[in-house]
């Protein structure tokens, strides 16, 4: 009797263990399945939805490629390319790296410049002719070979944030990252939470961090208008100034580089930050500005 009910504690014992390291195990989506563009929408502006404008958007080598090798001329055609449903709250992990030369007719600033967009407009909600979703992007750039050049950058393409408790209205803005010259891959990732907090992430060090997002400004001038910003249905954009982005879709983005993604992952959290919830998790950044989670 005795053996049998030490035989019955250990069982439990043994399924106790197992459910908590089920529970603890964190569930990446994968965005990107290796094979084809499954799950994603294109828009380059002036080509209708889907509309994939001398097969910029692509998969080869198991990779999603970015590439230009059918273009004469850049000539302004701006591309997304956005996962078909939105996030609130999650953690992006993603590896990039750019390759080869500039297309010709693209802008000195946009040499090994691209980037992914977070809180994004639809892909559908984008005009025809539009050159970027009101978004905030995590601009990612290459280094030049001469100086600095961070990474895992902010640009607020119609949106404005909040940085060390101040309302920041430039349009880009560097992170603290080092720079990482030639064609090496570099693995990022973005912790979401709604409007309340966003860093951007490299080697488990936090390089860049706001708050409270909102629609509205976020242009290269004070000056500058919706469509300065080539972002169209500026009244509409213009009635909902000030709105909190709370969530919004992931795009990547395509601005006349040729740039690889490996691996574009998400961990969904929404759900997770009830503090009621069995998997609750809360997160705080270390004084060295490392991200620590706690559950």
């Amino acid at each position: 009797m005795k053996k049998t009910l030490a035989v019955l504690i250990c069982v439990l014992c043994v399924n106790s263990v197992v459910k908590a390291q089920k529970t603890k195990k964190e569930e990446w989506e994968q965005l990107f399945n290796g094979k084809d563009l499954t799950g994603w929408d294109i828009k380059i502006a002036g080509h209708d939805l889907n509309d994939n404008y001398k097969n910029t958007f692509r998969v080869e080598d198991g990779m999603i490629r970015l590439a230009y090798d059918q273009y004469e001329q850049f000539d302004g055609k701006f591309g997304h390319m956005y996962y078909h449903k939105p996030y609130s709250y999650y953690r992006l992990r993603f590896e990039y790296r750019f390759t080869g030369e500039q297309t010709k007719g693209g802008a000195a600033w946009n040499v090994r410049n691209s980037g992914i967009m977070l809180h994004s407009q639809s892909a559908a909600s984008n005009s025809k002719g539009q050159d970027f979703p009101v978004s905030l992007e995590l601009q990612l750039l290459g280094g030049l070979g001469k100086g600095e050049r961070h990474t895992a950058n902010l640009c607020t393409p119609g949106t404005e944030v909040v940085i060390n408790g101040k309302l920041n209205t430039n349009h880009c803005i560097d992170s603290w990252s080092k720079t990482y010259d030639g064609d090496q891959w570099v693995t990022v990732e973005a912790l979401v939470l709604g409007d309340s907090l966003i860093q951007h992430i490299i080697d488990k060090k936090v390089v860049f961090q706001f708050e409270k997002p909102t629609i509205g400004g976020g242009f290269v001038s004070p000056q500058y208008s919706w469509k300065d910003a080539h972002i169209d249905n500026g009244d509409y954009w213009e009635s909902r100034k000030n709105t909190p982005l709370t969530e919004g879709y992931i795009a990547l983005q395509a601005e006349s580089h040729p740039i690889d993604f490996r691996k574009v992952e998400v961990l969904n959290l929404k759900g997770c930050m009830d503090p009621k919830a069995t998997n609750y998790k809360s997160y705080f950044v270390k004084a060295d500005n490392s991200l620590c989670t706690y559950k």
